[in-house]
Parts: structure tokens; C-alpha cells; sequence
């Protein structure tokens, strides 16, 4: 069970990632030809050597920063139409699972817990 958290904690974060990134700089940007917005994507590398290498702390913690992520999305779902806010739903769903994830895999791992 830890081992499918930590992979779907993994693959979430990793895909979130990536659709921030092609979200503000190819597939529907702010301004054309890209935005500044990209950097978004910058506070979710602090967490992602720790997720990687199954940290508990980094999980703990990057459980809260992903609720900006969340919080994001919710609001460009229901403030943008076509593929922004299709991108959007995308992005609160990643944010959703990952923080799922994490919640589960900081629960599992604990010393009491073992």
C-alpha cells in the first residue's frame, strides 16, 4: 500500500509539474508566446528530491503547499471557459490525488503506525 501511495504521489507531482508548465507556455498562456505564469511551477521542484526519495517530512509539508495548486485550479475552473478551464480541472485533480496521496503516505509511515 505505501508503495502505491509514494508512486501516485510521485507521478501526480511530476504531472502537475508538466501541466503547469505547458499550460502557461504553449497550451493556453496568458499572453501569447508564453507568460511569466510558468514560474508557478518552481515551488512544486522544493518538494519533489524529497517525494522522490520517500521523505516523510517533505510529504508533510508539501501536503499543504499543493492546497495553493487546489485552490488555483478551483478558481480558473470557474472563471475561465475552453481549454484554460479544461486545463484547469486538470490541474485540481493532479493537486487532489497528490494531496491524497501524501496525506496517506505521511499517516502510513509514522512510528507509531510501524
Amino acid at each position: 500500500m505505501i508503495r502505491v501511495l509514494y508512486l501516485t504521489a510521485c507521478s501526480s507531482l511530476i504531472a502537475l509539474i508538466f501541466l503547469c508548465l505547458a499550460w502557461e507556455l504553449r497550451l493556453a498562456p496568458v499572453q501569447a508566446g508564453g507568460s511569466w505564469l510558468a514560474l508557478k511551477c518552481l515551488p512544486l521542484l522544493a518538494p519533489l528530491f524529497g517525494i522522490l526519495h520517500g521523505r516523510r517530512y517533505s510529504y508533510q509539508w508539501a501536503s499543504m503547499l499543493i492546497l495553493l495548486y487546489f485552490t488555483e485550479g478551483i478558481v480558473r475552473a470557474t472563471t475561465e471557459t475552453g481549454i484554460g478551464q479544461t486545463l484547469a480541472i486538470a490541474e485540481t485533480v493532479l493537486s487532489l490525488i497528490f494531496f491524497c496521496a501524501t496525506v496517506a503516505y505521511a499517516r502510513l509511515t509514522r512510528p507509531s503506525a510501524r
